[in-house]
């Protein structure tokens, strides 16, 4: 039986029609949700992500304001401007586009924005506060992986999430947002052995490795949730995640797609947080 596809593109929408709603009633209320962006250097794929958040921030009624600065930038200079947006009462949060110049810590980048504008969830207090289970900006794409599962109506509770991947954006806090819902995680990643025997153990596998194609059918327990949060293009130009999407769907319950699955709901999960920091900040 081929897998149930997870459609972000779809969950998306129906999230962003809410958001508009909320971002409206906080209008009426005299607070117009503003998200700043900081772009450094001009890289086509930072370029186009920032269109995409821009155009997403237009269609639920987020007022956006982009600042672009040349690979030159001091990072004393970009500091500067990221003090300044955190006086802004106009700004609710604040992102910065990565990756950032060689020459620009980006830790440094990260613990500069105030941690009630951190609305992409990277700022080491809002890291804590996630880990201890206290209120915070959860990361962007965690949290959009977590509503895809459960709009599924998936129990978590219980369940065997692997992880493949350990980066601080998105493999790390997921598997800690899954042990919030009560489910048993595992991490895997580059020195794990035998990866297939750890991978087939998976009631939910979540891929976020950067590698096209790396987890094939004899890497999926039959009837799992497989969630690819990979991103890879080909030599052809065309797109594909880290899952052989073609020949894992032949295996798995429920599978995302790439394009169309986690992208739109990691921006769904910015313009949330945006409107939740607007709404705290205007009630402070």
């Amino acid at each position: 039986m081929t897998a149930q596809i997870i459609s972000g593109t779809e969950l998306a929408k129906t999230i962003r029609t809410n958001l508009a709603d909320q971002a409206a009633r906080l209008k009426a209320d005299g607070i117009e949700p503003g998200l700043a962006v900081i772009l450094v250097g001009d890289d086509p794929a930072s370029h186009s992500y920032v269109k995409g958040k821009q155009k997403a921030c237009a269609e639920v009624g987020i007022r956006s304001f982009l600042y672009t600065f040349p690979v030159t930038i001091e990072e004393e200079t970009l500091l500067e401007k990221i003090h300044e947006l955190n006086a802004d009462p106009a700004v609710h949060g604040i992102l910065v586009q990565l990756p950032l110049p060689e020459h620009i810590r980006e830790w440094s980048v990260i613990e500069t924005i105030a941690p009630e504008k951190d609305v992409d969830g990277f700022h080491p207090i809002n890291v804590g506060k996630m880990m201890i289970g206290q209120r915070a900006f959860l990361p962007c794409t965690p949290h959009g992986v977590l509503a895809m599962v459960k709009s599924v109506g998936i129990e978590i509770a219980g369940k065997h999430v692997v992880v493949v991947g350990r980066s601080n954006i998105v493999g790390k806090p997921v598997g800690q947002l899954f042990l919030r819902e009560h489910a048993t995680v595992t991490y895997t990643h580059s020195k794990t052995p035998d990866l297939a025997a750890i991978t087939r153990q998976a009631d939910i596998l979540i891929v976020a490795v950067g590698k096209a194609r790396l987890i094939g059918p004899d890497h999926v327990k039959p009837g799992a949730v497989v969630i690819d949060v990979g991103v890879n293009r080909l030599e052809n130009g065309k797109l594909c995640g880290d899952v052989d999407f073609d020949a894992v769907k032949e295996v798995a319950g429920y599978i995302t797609p790439v394009p169309g699955g986690v992208g739109p709901m990691t921006i769904t999960m910015l313009l949330h947080n945006t409107i939740e920091a607007a709404r705290q900040l205007a009630a402070k």
